[in-house]
C-alpha cells in the first residue's frame, strides 16, 4: 500500500475509497471465514424476535463474536449479570439509542437489530476516526499533508482488524479520543473564550470516550498537564484570561471524571443500596468501590503478573509487535521527536510551534502507560485493538514510511498480514480476541 501516492489533491475522497476497499476485503475474509466455531453462542444470543433474511443474518453471525456478543445482549436487555459491567456502558447505551430511534421511525424490532446498530456505528466510527486524524495530524505536524494522509492510511489498517467493523467500543473510542485531541489542539494560541471552551469540549469527549473503553481515561492526562501548566503562570498574576482557562482545563478534567464514575454509581446504587433485593457485593465495601475494577479481577483474573503464565505465551508474542513499536514511538516522541530533528523531517513537520510538542509528548506519555499496563496487568493480545486509539505510534510509522525506512515498511506489511488472518480468526469464533 503506497498511501503517500494516493491523489494528494482529494485526499479526503481518497481515505474514503481506501476504507471501503479494506473494509470490503476484510468483510469477504470474514463471510468465507469456515463454519461457526469452537462456540455457537452468537446463534443462541440472536433467538426470540422475528427473523431478519437468511444472509443478513449470517454477516450479523460473523461479526458478533466473542466480547460483541455481549455488547448486543446488553443493549437489548440491560446489564443483568455482574461481570457484564465489563463491557462499555456508554456503547451499549449508544446502541440502544439507536435501535430506540429506528424503532421511532417505524421500523419492527427484529431479532439481530441491535447487532446492526452496532456494526453501522463500528464502521461509522472507523471511518470518521480515519479523517478526524487525518486533520489532526495536520495540526500537530504544521500542514504536512503527505504524513498526515500517510497516518490515517494507516489507521484503516490498524492490526484491530475486524475489531473496527464488529460490535466492539474501539472504534468509538478512537474517533472520541482523536476527536478531543483535536479540539485540545486547537485550543492553544492567544488566550480567547472560544479556545477555552475547546478545551473544555475535549475533555467532555475524552469523557464519552472513558464511557465506551476505560483506556480512554488516560486521554484526560492532556488536560491534568494543562491545568498544571496554567497554574505556574499564575505566578505572573491573577489575569482573568489564566482563571477563565484554569476553570476550563479543571471543568474538562471532571467531565472525564465523570465518563469513568457514572457507570460506577450506576452500578452500585444497583448492587450495594441497602434496597437492593440482593445481599450486597464484596467490592461494595472497598474504600473505591469499582465494579468495572472488581470484575475485572474476579471474573477475569486481571492483576499484577497473573496473565504471565506459561500457557498464555503465544499470546505475548502475538502482541509484542504492538508492545515494541508502542513503546520505541513513544520514546521517540518524548526523547528524539521529529520537532528536534530538522536536518531529517524539515520538510514535513513544524519546528517552532511548542505547544504542538506538548501535545505529541502527552500522547507518547500516555501511550507508553497504556502499553505498560497492558504488558503487566491485563490480557496481553488486546493490545493490537486497544492500539488503535493511540495515535504516536501511527504518525512514527509514517514519518519513517516517508523517509523509506524499511523497518517502517516490514510492519506495514505486517499490519496487513495480521488483520486479515485475524479476520478470518475472529469470524470463526477462533483466538486470538
Amino acid at each position: 500500500m503506497q498511501p503517500q501516492n494516493l491523489v494528494r489533491c482529494r485526499p479526503i475522497r481518497s481515505l474514503i475509497l481506501a476504507f471501503a476497499a479494506w473494509k470490503v476485503l476484510l468483510l469477504l475474509i470474514a463471510l468465507c471465514s469456515p463454519g461457526p466455531g469452537y462456540d455457537t453462542s452468537t446463534t443462541l444470543a440472536l433467538r426470540g424476535d422475528p427473523q431478519l433474511p437468511g444472509p443478513l443474518t449470517y454477516v450479523i453471525g460473523k461479526l458478533t463474536r466473542w466480547d460483541a456478543i455481549y455488547f448486543v445482549k446488553v443493549a437489548t436487555r440491560g446489564y443483568r449479570y455482574e461481570q457484564e459491567w465489563a463491557w462499555g456502558w456508554g456503547f451499549t447505551r449508544l446502541i440502544t439509542l439507536g435501535t430506540a430511534v429506528i424503532g421511532k421511525l417505524g421500523v419492527p424490532h427484529y431479532d439481530g437489530l441491535e447487532a446492526i446498530v452496532a456494526i453501522i456505528i463500528a464502521h461509522s466510527a472507523h471511518l470518521l476516526s480515519v479523517l478526524v486524524l487525518y486533520h489532526l495530524t495536520l495540526a500537530i505536524f504544521a500542514g504536512a499533508a503527505g504524513t498526515a494522509l500517510t497516518a490515517a492510511a494507516l489507521h484503516i489498517i490498524s492490526p484491530a482488524g475486524l475489531f473496527l467493523s464488529a460490535p466492539y467500543a474501539e472504534s468509538s473510542c478512537a474517533l472520541l479520543t482523536f476527536s478531543g485531541c483535536l479540539l485540545f489542539t486547537k485550543g492553544f494560541g492567544p488566550n480567547s473564550l472560544g479556545r477555552d471552551l475547546l478545551v473544555l469540549a475535549s475533555g467532555v469527549l475524552f469523557g464519552v470516550a472513558t464511557a465506551f473503553r476505560s483506556n480512554g481515561l488516560l486521554s484526560g492526562i492532556l488536560l491534568l498537564e494543562e491545568a498544571f501548566r496554567t497554574l505556574y503562570f499564575l505566578r505572573h498574576g491573577f489575569h482573568l484570561s489564566t482563571l477563565r482557562r484554569l476553570f476550563a482545563t479543571g471543568l474538562g478534567g471532571v467531565a472525564v471524571a465523570v465518563g469513568f464514575l457514572l457507570p460506577q454509581y450506576i452500578a452500585y446504587s444497583e448492587y450495594c443500596r441497602q434496597s437492593s433485593s440482593s445481599a450486597p457485593r464484596p467490592w461494595c465495601d472497598r474504600t473505591l468501590p469499582s465494579i468495572y475494577a472488581f470484575v475485572q479481577v474476579h471474573y477475569w483474573n486481571n492483576g499484577l503478573f497473573n496473565y504471565w503464565t506459561l500457557s498464555n505465551a503465544p499470546l505475548f508474542i502475538l502482541g509484542a509487535p504492538m508492545f515494541i513499536i508502542m513503546t520505541v514511538s513513544g520514546l521517540w516522541a518524548i526523547r528524539d521527536s521529529p520537532f528536534s530533528q530538522p536536518k531529517n523531517v524539515a520538510k514535513t513537520v513544524d519546528l517552532t510551534e511548542p505547544q504542538r510538542y506538548q501535545v505529541l509528548r502527552n500522547l507518547a506519555a500516555t501511550q507508553l502507560l497504556l502499553a505498560g499496563y497492558t504488558l503487566t496487568t491485563a490480557h496481553a493480545q488486546i493490545i493490537t485493538r486497544i492500539s488503535s486509539a493511540s495515535p504516536v505510534w501511527v504518525w512514527f510509522l509514517a514519518v519513517a514510511y516517508a523517509k523509506g525506512e524499511s523497518t517502517a515498511r516490514h510492519f506495514v506489511s505486517f499490519m496487513v498480514i495480521y488483520a486479515v488472518v485475524q479476520g478470518g480468526l475472529f469470524a470463526s469464533f477462533l483466538p486470538p480476541a
